[in-house]
């Protein structure tokens, strides 16, 4: 039998509290997930540290779009990693890219530094998939000290990168955790696992709940605007971990 573990993408304090009770061993601390995930507010990394007893890793981003960041967004990204230390979190999550589609070695090298400073391990991300040459770039990102990268194989979703995947995986051995992610769900996961035998995998697992609200205006879209929200469900986070053991 696999033994696959679930990191949960948390958009909230509630989101992580809900990855905790779903069995998941970390979640990914992360807000607008719909711009792929930005840093969270501290007073939502805090809350989140003290409410959960499992891993607590923040995404490190100062924005969306590309990962390319000019020195404003890049001493923005240094803060926040001392952020995350102080508030005891066990990993940030970051990737730098240089224009060329490589790995930027020194900036990252510089907010790795800082991770360390507080023990914390550092997850590079999906900006992996956007680098022109993945299997150089894994090599660069072991030889910079990540402990693993999240990554779709270079493709939209991890389903569709399981080919890529599997051979990430076989490269990187056990110098450091391939950890797929994007487009998984508790459905699909037991194939993936069976396509690239990968240990850790990644996904929000959310549903999506009506608020508490009486009073319903109709002149906006009820269940997608404001009076609804997703978040990740415990339910779904344990059937993902069933089935991906049950292989």
């Amino acid at each position: 039998m696999s033994n696959s573990v679930v990191e949960v993408c948390a958009n909230s304090v509630q989101s992580a509290i809900n990855g905790q009770k779903g069995g998941a061993i970390r979640v990914e601390l992360c807000d607008n997930l719909e711009e792929g995930g930005t840093t969270p507010a501290l007073s939502q990394i805090e809350l989140t540290r003290e409410n959960l007893s499992i891993q607590v890793n923040v995404i490190i981003r100062p924005r969306g779009g590309d990962f390319l960041y000019n020195d404003l967004e890049f001493e923005m990204m240094k803060r926040d990693i001392h952020h995350c230390g102080k508030s005891k979190c066990d990993g940030v999550v970051f990737g730098i890219l240089n224009p060329d589609g490589s790995v930027d070695k020194k900036r990252n090298k510089d907010l790795i530094d800082i991770a360390h400073q507080y023990g914390m391990s550092v997850t590079f991300h999906r900006a992996f998939d956007r680098c022109a040459n993945l299997f150089k770039s894994l090599e660069d990102i072991i030889e910079l000290g990540c402990d693993r990268i999240l990554t779709s194989g270079g493709m939209k979703t991890a389903p569709e990168g399981e080919e890529i995947l599997k051979r990430l995986i076989e490269q990187a051995g056990n110098r450091i955790i391939i950890m797929p992610g994007g487009g998984i769900t508790e459905n699909n996961i037991g194939d993936l696992v069976k396509a690239t035998g990968l240990k850790e995998f990644h996904g929000s697992f959310r549903s999506r709940y009506m608020g508490e609200m009486e009073y319903i205006s109709n002149i906006f879209d009820n269940v997608n605007e404001e009076y609804s929200i997703l978040l990740s469900d415990s339910e779904k986070i344990e059937k993902a971990i069933k089935n991906a053991n049950n292989i």
